[in-house]
């Protein structure tokens, strides 16, 4: 059983999708959680269903392409629960528009909230971590887009790369401060993103058709992979890309 018990995540994009999906994990290992995102009232909801898993939870607002909302949220954060043990940048949004009529403001777009808001975010925990001398963990949410092509999604694809890249990099930097920073790498899975896209039988029976699972993730199959990444006793795992798509890479 993995004991988040005394320990604070903070979960960007945490008030839905997969970021809920992790903080319900951590919740239910018992670690305080704060999620943070530019939505006031739905950080509301995410809060009251953690705080009924018998947690303490807290919601910030945060604008995660912003350099001074990060830094305001992280102190709010620390304010809050006066420590931090693990970040997980999860907070992105997508597009879809065929490559050769994409602007450059939909490129900056996208790049803006799944790369600069990671390294952003990652960067302001990092310090805190490294101030406070007590280890810990940093995760960046990529994608399995990172691995295979996206059509219409070369922006996508381009930030949730990168991000690999980053954590990697983390991982050999952060080792001496005793700060595990690993990737996680989500298939398909049933969110608000993803809902338009499962609305189409072809494309649905296509994907389940190559996961050898047979069936898109849910938020529930992210709550142990979760709790997983920020478990304390984890020293020695580091520099990993965790892969959670039911086989649909490998097949």
């Amino acid at each position: 059983m993995i004991d988040l018990s005394g320990r604070v995540v903070v979960v960007t994009g945490g008030n839905s999708g997969i970021g809920l999906g992790i903080a319900r994990g951590v919740a239910r290992a018992g670690g305080s959680v704060a999620v943070g995102s530019r939505r006031a009232d739905r950080n509301a909801e995410a809060v009251a269903e953690l705080q009924g898993l018998g947690v303490t939870a807290a919601g910030f607002q945060c604008d995660v392409g912003d350099e001074g909302n990060v830094a305001d949220a992280m102190r709010q954060t620390l304010d809050r629960f006066g420590r931090l043990d693990c970040l997980v940048a999860n907070a992105g949004t997508a597009g879809r528009k065929w490559f050769t009529e994409m602007s450059l403001d939909e490129w900056h777009r996208v790049l803006q909230v799944n790369l600069d808001g990671a390294f952003l975010c990652l960067r302001e925990a990092a310090r805190v971590l490294v101030q406070q001398g007590q280890g810990g963990s940093l995760v960046g949410v990529s994608s399995t887009s990172a691995i295979h092509g996206a059509p219409g999604q070369e922006h996508y694809s381009a930030s949730k790369t990168a991000l690999l890249g980053v954590m990697r990099s983390l991982a050999v930097e952060l080792a001496r401060h005793q700060i595990r920073c690993n990737s996680l790498l989500p298939g398909w899975t049933e969110t608000e993103l993803t809902a338009a896209a499962m609305t189409h039988e072809k494309f649905m029976a296509a994907t389940t058709g190559r996961t050898p699972v047979r069936r898109w993730a849910t938020l529930h199959d992210f709550e142990t992979v979760g709790a997983f990444l920020a478990d304390p006793t984890l020293v020695f795992h580091t520099g990993d890309s965790m892969v959670v798509d039911g086989g649909y890479t490998v097949f």
